[in-house]
């Protein structure tokens, strides 16, 4: 069992919490961070102690901000090393036979917002804020990890996440069905127990078959896009090109970039 640093795991009366615990950063993550986090959904995979999954970030703030701008701009996410690990973390959530909720208390940004698609239900705080971030900073995402979003709430809703950036309020996120329910944030888990305990009063195999039914309508998708790297294809010269560096720097130095030299 991996001793975990950035992350917090507890198993409470069948359910396993692991929450990000990354206040200080807005529970933005590296590759500790997804590391620890992978390992964290196999145990639950493999402890017959759970029965539901909980994904959350600590403090009242931000359930996740994505990933950590800084290990971003230390080439965190160049030759694909970081890619492929945040691919096995959310392959790891999809794959888990135990239904997973998202317990969404703050800015679920970027990445961030990508983890609280990828869970099976998600329960946020009427303060929450969602939105994308790839294309403001320059880090690139691609395949299923982006086009997944379309399966939780449309193409239209999809592309414009991802095309616009823009911010969008808990009560905007309930009405795409990105979200399941909001409520206020001293109600939040009381609500995620509930839903909780509702699930672990069915029974455990017709979960596990009902959540495989789903992903299995995802798996064609997932293959094949995992074939087929986009980034190489549409510009295999991005990491040494100066885009990303603009992007991140722009972001850190808190100034609007300028990509006009990359159109």
């Amino acid at each position: 069992m991996m001793d975990y640093t950035h992350i917090l795991y507890e198993v409470n009366d069948g359910v396993a919490t692991v929450t990000i615990n990354r206040p200080k950063q807005l529970n933005a993550f590296d590759g500790t961070t997804i590391t620890e986090l992978t390992d964290a959904f196999h145990r639950i995979e493999e402890d017959k102690d759970v029965g539901v999954a909980v994904l959350t970030g600590a403090g009242e703030r931000s359930f996740s901000a994505g990933g950590d701008v800084n290990w971003e701009a230390e080439g965190g996410l160049e030759g694909r090393k970081g890619e492929d690990q945040i691919k096995a973390f959310y392959a790891a959530i999809r794959s888990c036979y135990k239904p997973t909720i998202a317990r969404i208390n703050g800015y679920a940004i970027g990445g961030g917002h990508h983890m609280a698609y990828m869970c099976d239900l998600s329960i946020a705080a009427d303060h929450a804020i969602f939105g994308q971030n790839g294309p403001r900073v320059a880090s690139p995402a691609q395949g299923w990890l982006v086009s997944y979003l379309i399966d939780v709430i449309g193409a239209k809703r999809a592309r414009e996440f991802w095309l616009l950036c823009r911010r969008y309020t808990a009560e905007q996120a309930l009405d795409f069905g990105l979200v399941n329910a909001v409520v206020p944030m001293d109600q939040l888990d009381a609500e995620v127990r509930k839903w909780c305990d509702e699930i672990l009063a069915l029974s455990p195999s017709v979960i596990k078959i009902v959540k495989a039914s789903f992903d299995n309508h995802f798996d064609d998708v997932r293959t094949r896009q995992d074939e087929i790297d986009f980034l190489q294809r549409i510009n295999p010269s991005f990491w040494q090109s100066g885009e990303q560096k603009e992007g991140t720097e722009a972001f850190l130095n808190k100034r609007t970039p300028d990509f006009s030299p990359w159109r």
